[in-house]
């Protein structure tokens, strides 16, 4: 049996990081192996790319340039470890994957959303998340939550209209496939965020 792909989504503050953990505690609890990983990134290779696309000195970056790097490092990110992964039987849980590339690159930066999809097909084939989470807020407060972290990197220093763009994406991916998606108000307190993201799970496996 093939293992199954979790991919957690939002603009920058969102929480991304806790409610990862509180996915890997659901999944500790049920005893299922997985991994846990990130786009861009994942692979050493990954991990490179992703240093030159968060590097502020990369300000004058193509946004065409952006793309064939986010999907450079998802084919290797793919290769190496997901379907590996997925194919015996572990899930993975990955920090964004090819939803944050419609938001970031096709909202965000205006790309057109058709070749997007073209360098999806290529890259993924008919690979995608079993199930997305979308953590969704207001990009002003996600702003100011991501402030508190420390220096911004690249993306983080966007226009707050860039952020309003990425949030109005998600959004309408989310409501064009709602059996895969799940969007949950990340403004609300942790424990509320947490108790949506364990209902959702326990729908997805069928024990809610």
């Amino acid at each position: 049996m093939k293992g199954k792909f979790i991919t957690v989504e939002g603009t920058e503050g969102v929480g991304k990081t806790t409610n990862i953990q509180c996915i890997a505690q659901w999944l500790d609890e049920r005893g299922i192996a997985y991994i846990a990983t990130r786009e861009p990134g994942g692979t050493a290779l990954g991990e490179k790319i992703r240093d030159l696309l968060l590097d502020k000195d990369n300000t004058g970056m193509a946004a065409s340039a952006e793309l064939l790097l986010m999907f450079a490092a998802r084919a290797q990110h793919l290769e190496e470890k997901i379907i590996p992964a997925l194919e015996a039987g572990t899930w993975v849980l990955c920090d964004r994957f090819t939803d944050a590339t419609y938001a970031y690159q096709g909202f965000g930066r205006g790309l057109n959303l058709e070749h997007i999809e073209r360098l999806e097909t290529l890259v993924q084939g008919d690979l995608h998340p079993d199930f997305t989470l979308i953590l969704d807020i207001d990009p002003e407060l996600g702003m100011s939550r991501a402030r508190t972290r420390g220096e911004l990197d690249r993306f983080e220093s966007e226009a707050i209209e860039f952020f309003h763009r990425v949030r109005a994406g998600y959004r309408e991916r989310a409501s064009d496939n709602p059996s895969r998606y799940c969007r949950v108000d990340a403004a609300a307190p942790l424990a509320v965020v947490q108790q949506h993201i364990v209902a959702a799970l326990n729908t997805f496996v069928g024990e809610g």
